[in-house]
């Protein structure tokens, strides 16, 4: 027997009913996109490796997937450094190029190299696939969407403030409880002077980003790993510990901070978004915790992540400011700030919590029942019409049993079918029939326009 075809783990295919429901989401997020003046671009699944590598630190550079060099990638390749297994040194001669881990360091490739093109303050939107040489598990998954939303050429908190709004417009769209985390990696960089640590600031982010996945007595080990003296881990346990809330928060840690310039100017960054947020009345909750660090190398100031509140599941949203993430290629200073809508983790949480609206697996609103060919003329027309009025509809492609049409549009959740006999031709009419309610109505071509849409 031929062996059973397969997918690589961590990759998923999406059937039609899937499909529209993924189409809902994306549809949903860029509607919100558009209305606060986004534009969309892509960039190709591929970079150079160049580019991606050393923008996501020592952990997200391992989880970069690297593409070998086409035809004979070893003929260049020293005989000893194979001899010699060392596998990071091989692959910067065998592979050049590499699938992008996010959509952010590709789109700052694109603002550098299309700089002449692009009006600053430049707001774009891109919703494409990323792909990391993850562990597969439940919500996380090594090819994924992301649907990002980035302005770069302002330094203005303003667009922080409307980027929160804009993950509150979404997922009020989408039915989605959540709640917005907030920090600012100033006040990271600020804890980190203030306990005689600033060489260890990456350290120090990449552990405290895990106290809610390993605990703090497993981050207070990792930090003890990396070189932190115990003195500067029992320095951190009551900055870990903060209570209270958003306005508490920071008039505590701006104590802590008192002695650092920069961790002084993240305080004031939050207290500047927090002030021009109270009037909005958004709908999503938004709390400051300073745990939150993002593991990401780039980030610079206001850092965010949105966990969905009634589903068990990692960030759905995450995202923050980068002050010179361009500079890497070129055109220092260009501060930007951004933010990423994990698709597949909002799909699971729509379908955990039974929340897609009935209209989203519905791609055909009404089947045409086929009772022979020249009934099946008699309806062309008809059909091009309501198609014409942007009216879904199908004619079933054969007169088969009427049995076997019912069952195929209720395995299509199509909510009407219309049936077209000798009689109704004579008459001029249609008969639609309600397939959740089972009423049926003999109606004119015109009519069945109106009552369909």
């Amino acid at each position: 027997m031929p062996q059973q075809p397969s997918i690589p783990k961590g990759t998923r295919d999406f059937g039609p009913l899937e499909m529209v429901k993924r189409n809902y989401i994306f549809d949903t997020i860029k509607s919100v996109f558009k209305l606060y003046g986004f534009q969309p671009i892509e960039t190709p699944a591929t970079e150079n490796l160049s580019t991606l590598m050393g923008k996501y630190g020592e952990e997200g550079d391992k989880l970069l997937f690297k593409i070998l060099n086409s035809g004979d990638y070893l003929q260049h390749v020293d005989g000893q450094l194979l001899a010699d297994k060392d596998s990071v040194k091989v692959t910067t001669k065998i592979a050049e190029k590499g699938l992008r881990y996010d959509l952010t360091v590709p789109f700052a490739r694109f603002v550098v190299q299309h700089r002449n093109e692009l009006q600053f303050p430049f707001k774009r939107y891109q919703v494409q696939p990323v792909w990391r040489a993850d562990k597969p598990q439940k919500g996380r998954y090594r090819e994924f969407y992301q649907c990002d939303v980035d302005v770069v050429g302002s330094d203005s908190l303003l667009n922080e403030v409307e980027l929160i709004q804009i993950v509150n417009d979404v997922y009020k769209r989408l039915g989605i409880r959540v709640v917005l985390k907030i920090n600012n990696r100033k006040i990271l960089a600020g804890i980190a002077q203030v306990i005689g640590q600033p060489d260890k600031i990456t350290d120090i982010t990449v552990a405290i980003d895990k106290l809610e996945k390993i605990g703090l007595d497993n981050v207070n080990e990792e930090l003890l790993s990396k070189g932190l003296p115990q003195s500067a881990v029992d320095q951190l346990q009551p900055i870990l510990k903060l209570s209270g809330n958003n306005n508490e928060k920071l008039e505590q840690i701006a104590q802590v901070l008192a002695t650092s310039e920069v961790g002084l100017k993240g305080v004031e960054e939050l207290k500047t978004v927090f002030d021009w947020l109270e009037p909005l009345g958004l709908q999503t909750p938004v709390e400051l915790d300073l745990t939150l660090a993002r593991g990401l190398n780039y980030y610079t100031g206001a850092i965010f992540e949105v966990k969905a509140l009634d589903v068990q599941i990692g960030s759905i949203t995450g995202g923050g400011r980068y002050d010179d993430l361009t500079g890497i290629f070129g055109m220092p200073g260009v501060s930007g700030v951004g933010i990423s809508f994990g698709a597949d983790r909002i799909y699971d949480v729509l379908e955990q919590l039974d929340l897609y609206p009935k209209s989203a697996s519905q791609s055909t609103k009404v089947l045409f029942v086929n009772f022979g060919l020249t009934e099946q003329k008699w309806c062309m027309p008809v059909i091009a019409k309501l198609r014409a009025e942007g009216i879904g509809c199908e004619i079933y492609p054969e007169p088969a049993k009427m049995k076997k049409q019912m069952s195929y549009a209720n395995a299509r959740q199509m909510p009407f079918v219309v049936m077209v006999g000798e009689e109704e031709m004579q008459q001029g009419k249609l008969t639609l029939k309600n397939m959740e309610t089972g009423e049926q109505q003999s109606l004119s071509a015109d009519e069945l326009v109106a009552v369909l849409k």
